[in-house]
């Protein structure tokens, strides 16, 4: 049988056997993707457009006078969502793992064009415009990235586990991304960037002096652009007591905690948020988790959370999977984006309840932006893809067996 007719599109089996195939098939080994890991993301991205819905409608009023403007605008993402998992599903690894040098010289080359010709937006330019569509291409870093450093920790991994070279090339790439985001500015997005970049370091076996010495330069680092930034001092001053100036610097995360404060256990149910309604600011983006918990309440939040954290204990669970059949890229790569999802959402969610400075990142799968949905639509799709080819290879295995 060729191997065209052998594999099927991935995307179009997704979407044949799907819901009531979920519902009543229960041996893993029939399945060829992980549908829990498909009903989980799918789940996030509709419960994301209902709190976008929510959320947005007040402040689209006042900016444009149109209440549903913002809505418009997700529907038009969730359309970018298909056709992204459409063409991520049916693209081979192998093409990844290819590529990966030429991606990532790609989006430094896109990263300069914004300094240079890119759209401004609250005193930040983080935007490339391509006709109609605002492109953040941070958020594409962050992908590509994770990419390039599967593809390294494969290629170089005994040079890195002997000597220092192989350990600071990789932080070479991440120094050029790092310097050219901090330019937009955007701090929030160089340090994900960093905490993958050690996370995969660390699981790839590196030596722990060289891991040590990156530590104590990328926290002297964060601790030096803080210090002498003023914004970026008033916004870690205003976490440590917001109280102190509720109607100034620290205005953003005490009208949040009156949201959380307002939802108590149950929440005042679904469109009642008072504190969206010009109190909070960006309450349809970087806190709408702040809107979730004053409108389901507690165990809104805690369902929202447990999903979340399913998707990157999922991913993490399919990096041990390829790990033990020999399959490292695939591993790094979903590791990669375990540790991207699961710090994102920690990192949103504890800067929405004080325990964090406010760093501007996006709740994965659930804030308003089409750059962070799609990007985010992309990385998971890459997940199933991941798990499709490696299933696939055991169950080719299998027959191969027989047939012996």
């Amino acid at each position: 049988m060729a191997r065209g007719e052998q594999q099927l599109s991935l995307f179009q089996q997704v979407l044949k056997r799907s819901w009531p195939d979920i519902l009543s098939e229960t041996s893993p080994s029939d399945q060829l993707y992980d549908r829990s890991l498909f009903v989980a993301v799918v789940g996030l991205i509709a419960f994301g457009f209902i709190m976008v819905m929510s959320a947005s409608m007040p402040e689209a009023q006042k900016l444009t006078e149109n209440p549903f403007h913002f809505i418009y605008r997700h529907v038009a993402y969730l359309m970018g969502c298909g056709v992204i998992a459409y063409a991520v599903l049916n693209i081979e690894l192998k093409f990844w793992e290819r590529y990966s040098a030429y991606l990532v010289l790609l989006v430094l080359l896109m990263l300069v064009a914004v300094l240079v010709v890119g759209t401004t937006v609250n005193g930040a330019t983080r935007w490339l415009s391509v006709g109609p569509v605002r492109i953040q291409v941070a958020e594409i870093a962050k992908f590509v990235f994770i990419i390039y450093m599967s593809g390294y920790l494969v290629r170089r991994h005994g040079e890195l586990r002997e000597n220092s070279k192989g350990f600071i090339k990789p932080i070479i790439v991440f120094t050029l991304f790092a310097l050219l985001i901090l330019a937009q500015p955007d701090l929030g997005t160089v340090v994900v960037l960093f905490v993958c970049t050690v996370s995969l370091l660390f699981l790839a076996g590196a030596r722990i002096f060289d891991f040590l010495v990156l530590m104590i330069f990328g926290v002297g680092s964060f601790v030096f652009l803080v210090v002498f930034e003023p914004y970026r001092m008033r916004r870690v001053t205003s976490f440590l007591d917001p109280w102190e100036d509720p109607f100034g610097s620290g205005y953003q995360l005490t009208q949040s905690l009156m949201a959380y404060g307002r939802g108590d256990i149950f929440g005042q149910g679904l469109g009642n948020s008072i504190q969206k309604l010009s109190y909070l600011p960006e309450a349809h983006t970087d806190f709408i988790f702040a809107v979730i918990g004053e409108e389901l309440g507690f165990v809104g939040i805690v369902c929202v959370l447990t999903v979340l954290f399913f998707v990157a204990f999922r991913a993490i669970r399919l990096g041990n999977l390829c790990l033990s059949i020999q399959r490292p890229f695939e591993s790094y790569l979903a590791y990669g984006i375990g540790i991207w999802i699961c710090f994102q959402t920690v990192v949103n969610v504890g800067a929405s309840i004080g325990m964090l400075p406010t760093k501007g990142l996006t709740l994965p799968f659930i804030s308003y932006g089409g750059s962070s949905l799609w990007v985010m639509t992309a990385a998971v799709m890459l997940l199933i893809r991941i798990d499709y080819e490696r299933r696939l290879s055991l169950t080719q295995a299998v027959q191969g067996r027989v047939k012996k």
